[in-house]
């Protein structure tokens, strides 16, 4: 019998051995094709940073791409340490919930209840659940006007830094709508340090990166010696520039953290075992609470939703985040069906990580997926300051119908405020914020900058048409609303209530397929309609005229379009600059 079995084992390793092979190969020819994509996006200048992307909770790929160090010339690798920013957010919600699994906070608590010394008129008001979820109306300080240039640069001790905005107005009633906010994630850090009778670094160190082995994780203190940091720089036209120095006292724990792709991957992995918080807690910290229409939820300190998947329609749910500060944008996106992963830490801000996402997600299920193109934005930006303006359009013309060019609003917004804050040329920047709007004629945003640009050149009149049509398209704009009212012009149109008559309500009742896997349905409750994504919670939607609503929870409207007959037969989502008109289904 020996020789049998010594045979039966032999064909068995042959398998096996065709197996792992056949395995490696596909492993290996996802990995290239990433490599590829990768190469091509630092080629074009639109990625400078490191990677890492794992698939059924394996790592299959990670490398870091140009320069950690320009001066230097130290390049980028796994274990460079990025600053995150937003992603921060993440860690601070889990050292709440590791409070309130030890019982020392009350989710629904008022905020006074830990911080006693906040404007009670407020404090009484907003629970830690609205800070967590964005959803509790205290001003975003990062928004203040002139913030970066006159105060991000100080150091300010937590007590001292809430005192920039806590006796500021709300902005809404807590738990009206979602607005996304740092100043409540700085107040949460705050919270936990009264707690807990530890600073928040320390906390950070003691409870998630120590029992995780993230060695290479930490918050960025400005002073120390940080081996293997990378230095954030900014776009200058096709070069580059320091970032400007921010206090990372400022960020706290709204996005003051650096870590690598390696120890965000032994993140990601924790996060699928009870190591940091017993499963009821784990529950509630990936729970979709406050909905954005058409863009999943927030949870707390996680954006939830289904990525697309390369150029299909196939889509894939999704738990992540972005971050952004000064010289650095960032990406975490994890797919929990199958344990896949992809982190993007780029060190020369203003990178395309969500494209770079989606294509990643393409290559790892087989689609075909999008490659870069040279920025539109980038060129003429490097030509408006090498030879003027008048040079600039020209070139603009030239290359705007390209195939080996894209055309993308933010990077033409972002110049267009590069040019005029960084660079004092209002009126350079006033001509691309034109052009902006004559690409996308849709948006809201763009309207906004083109306005504030006319209203810094002293055009008060062609400033409130812009803001007006900002306004229009976005009549949530309160920013708008607030330049049109310091320009003098009549807002009593877009502060009054609009009221639809019940029957007309009753006639949008039903549901609209905008695409295969995306229905809205419309439902009304009294003399309140409601709008419900798939997948998503229900959101009031209120009249902007009486077939065109809107909602407050986020940057969206809907148009119910009638035909010749005058019954409704779809809908219209206008969100982001882009439209979806889907019929509606029959009952």
């Amino acid at each position: 019998m020996k020789p049998v079995i010594n045979h039966l084992f032999s064909r068995k390793s042959i398998l096996i051995t065709a197996v792992f092979l056949c395995h490696m190969s596909f492993a290996q020819t996802k990995a290239e094709q990433i490599d590829k994509l990768i190469s091509e996006y630092t080629e074009y200048g639109k990625f400078n940073g490191s990677v890492l992307v794992s698939n059924q909770g394996k790592v299959i790929y990670k490398k870091g791409f140009g320069m950690a160090n320009m001066e230097w010339d130290i390049p980028n690798q796994p274990n460079t340490k990025h600053r995150l920013g937003s992603i921060t957010k993440q860690f601070t919600a889990m050292l709440i919930l590791q409070l309130a699994a030890d019982g020392k906070l009350d989710l629904q608590a008022p905020i006074t209840t830990y911080l006693p010394d906040y404007p009670k008129d407020k404090g009484d008001i907003i629970t830690t659940h609205h800070l967590l979820t964005h959803t509790s109306g205290i001003p975003n300080y990062t928004s203040f006007p002139g913030f970066f240039k006159d105060d991000s640069r100080d150091p300010y001790t937590p007590d001292e830094f809430v005192k920039v905005f806590d006796g500021k107005d709300l902005d809404f009633s807590p738990g009206e709508r979602f607005s996304y906010s740092n100043s409540g994630y700085f107040l949460l850090g705050v919270i936990a340090e009264k707690l807990s009778g530890k600073t928040y670094e320390d906390m950070l160190h003691d409870n998630i990166f120590t029992p995780l082995n993230m060695n290479d994780t930490g918050y960025d203190n400005h002073g120390d010696i940080l081996k293997n940091r990378a230095t954030g720089y900014e776009k200058n036209g096709n070069a580059h520039v320091n970032s400007r120095y921010l206090d990372m006292s400022i960020p706290y724990a709204a996005g003051s953290m650096y870590s690598t792709v390696e120890d965000l991957y032994l993140w990601d992995q924790a996060l699928y075992t009870n190591k940091l918080l017993p499963q009821k807690y784990m529950d509630m910290y990936f729970k979709p609470y406050t909905p954005a229409f058409g863009r999943g939820h927030y949870a707390y300190g996680w954006g939830l939703g289904y990525g697309k998947i390369g150029k299909s329609t196939d889509s894939i749910y999704t738990i992540g985040h972005g971050g952004g500060i000064n010289g650095f944008n960032t990406n975490i996106s994890r797919a929990p069906s199958d344990k896949s992963l992809v982190v993007l830490l780029n060190n020369t801000g203003g990178a395309p990580l969500n494209d770079m996402t989606r294509a990643i997600r393409g290559i790892l299920y087989g689609k075909d997926y999008s490659h870069p193109k040279k920025s539109i934005a980038n060129a003429l930006l490097a030509v408006i300051q090498d030879k003027g303006i008048e040079a600039g359009l020209a070139h603009y013309n030239t290359i705007k119908d390209s195939e080996n060019y894209e055309l993308i609003e933010r990077e033409m917004n972002n110049i267009g405020y590069q040019l005029m804050n960084t660079h004092n040329m209002t009126d350079e920047a006033s001509q691309v914020f034109k052009l902006n709007v004559e690409a996308f004629p849709k948006s809201s945003n763009v309207y906004d900058s083109y306005g504030e640009a006319l209203m810094n050149l002293g055009k008060n009149d062609l400033a409130i048409i812009n803001y007006k049509k900002s306004v229009d398209l976005n009549p949530n704009n309160q920013l708008g609303i607030e330049a049109l009212k310091k320009l003098g012009a009549d807002v009593s149109a877009y502060v009054k209530e609009v009221v639809v008559p019940d029957a007309i309500l009753e006639s949008y009742v039903g549901k609209y397929e905008l695409a295969p896997s995306f229905i809205i349905t419309i439902t009304k409750e009294g003399s309140q309609l409601k709008g419900q994504a798939t997948g998503q919670s229900a959101a009031d939607i209120f009249p902007k005229s009486e077939n065109v609503f809107y909602l407050k929870i986020v940057n969206a409207q809907l148009t119910f379009n009638k035909n010749d007959a005058g019954k409704v037969e779809s809908i219209t989502l206008l969100q982001n600059g882009r439209e979806m008109t889907g019929k509606r289904l029959e009952d």
